[in-house]
């Protein structure tokens, strides 16, 4: 079982899911989880099972001190970049909480500080701590519910079960279709390509 958090005391666990996609938002999670939480189950989100997942993000949302979702979309990853917009929507998700942590502790390997509170990142954090893993469930799921919904206007990509990641269906998708306003232009998109192909369309709602 992972250990609850990194050191005693109002922590919160951040994480983010949708960073590597060629579509959709990129989505953070901050979860201050009580020290009485519980469960063997919780892990990486990426590391357990959907029906898991689902069923933890029940358990996470009912128990946590506080919690919340942001996503930050892709127009503006293609303006800032993937790694400001990751920054971004952690700090969002932060400053969100109905209850402000005395630490917090990042998933991975960079963050910028944020209103001064202490903070630590931590290499493979969602399969270490409960409150890092807890987020990565959040994200993912809140993450995943958004690019299902998108998928009824989009079925042609099938985001319904690529959540927007570069698979091989997604490409040829991509390449007979065009991309969509959710598609993050600054992203090799094709395999094979080096710079956006304008030729391509912009699809857009009507």
């Amino acid at each position: 079982m992972l250990k609850l958090q990194y050191k005693k005391g109002l922590e919160a666990g951040v994480d983010e899911a949708g960073r590597g996609c060629l579509a959709g938002p990129v989505t953070a999670a901050c979860v201050i989880l009580p020290n009485n939480f519980s469960s063997r189950t919780l892990n990486d989100s990426k590391k357990i099972t959907r029906r898991s997942r689902d069923e933890l993000r029940i358990k996470i949302e009912k128990e946590a001190i506080s919690f919340s979702i942001a996503h930050v979309y892709s127009n503006e990853i293609d303006k800032i970049n993937i790694l400001n917009a990751t920054i971004k929507a952690m700090h969002i998700s932060i400053s969100k909480l109905e209850t402000k942590p005395e630490r917090i502790i990042i998933d991975g390997n960079y963050f910028k500080p944020y209103n001064n509170i202490p903070y630590n990142c931590i290499i493979k954090g969602d399969q270490k701590y409960q409150n890092i893993a807890a987020a990565s469930i959040l994200a993912k799921t809140y993450r995943d519910e958004l690019m299902m919904t998108l998928d009824k206007s989009f079925p042609e990509y099938y985001w319904k079960k690529n959540k927007g990641y570069a698979t091989k269906k997604h490409r040829e998708s991509i390449k007979e279709n065009g991309i969509t306003i959710h598609h993050r232009k600054s992203f090799k998109l094709f395999s094979n390509q080096t710079k956006l192909n304008l030729l391509f369309p912009l699809i857009t709602f009507i």
